[in-house]
């Protein structure tokens, strides 16, 4: 599995878990066919371990937002987007942010996108 089908299956185990309330393996275990690659794992357990942190970045780039306003699907991917950037995942920023961009287009509505990239930018400043 490649790392952008990587994300979006990473993406949707998160939505589930922000979604349904389902704890970390189960929603694993319902969203993935096959066990998670490494990436995936590293992306799904960060953003779970982490989410105090990670939020608090987002919000503190957030103009005229707050974190509970958010749609899920904006909030999971500034999430992921945000851990991508912000670990040791060695992932350049900008495709981070690309990624995340372009799984808004998949998943959220036609102003998703350019919200993400609008955080995103402000944080990578």
């Amino acid at each position: 599995m490649n790392r952008r089908l990587g994300r979006e299956k990473a993406f949707q185990v998160l939505f589930s878990m922000d979604s349904k309330d389902y704890d970390v393996n189960e929603a694993i275990e319902l969203i993935l066919e096959e066990e998670p690659n490494e990436f995936v794992s590293t992306l799904i357990y960060g953003v779970v371990k982490e989410v105090g942190v990670i939020d608090q970045k987002i919000e503190d780039h957030l103009e005229n937002w707050a974190m509970k306003r958010l749609a899920n699907v904006e909030k999971t991917l500034l999430r992921m987007a945000t851990y991508e950037i912000f670990s040791e995942l060695n992932t350049p920023k900008g495709v981070a942010i690309n990624e995340a961009i372009e799984l808004a287009h998949i998943y959220g509505d036609e102003k998703s996108g350019q919200f993400i990239n609008g955080v995103l930018a402000k944080m990578n400043k």
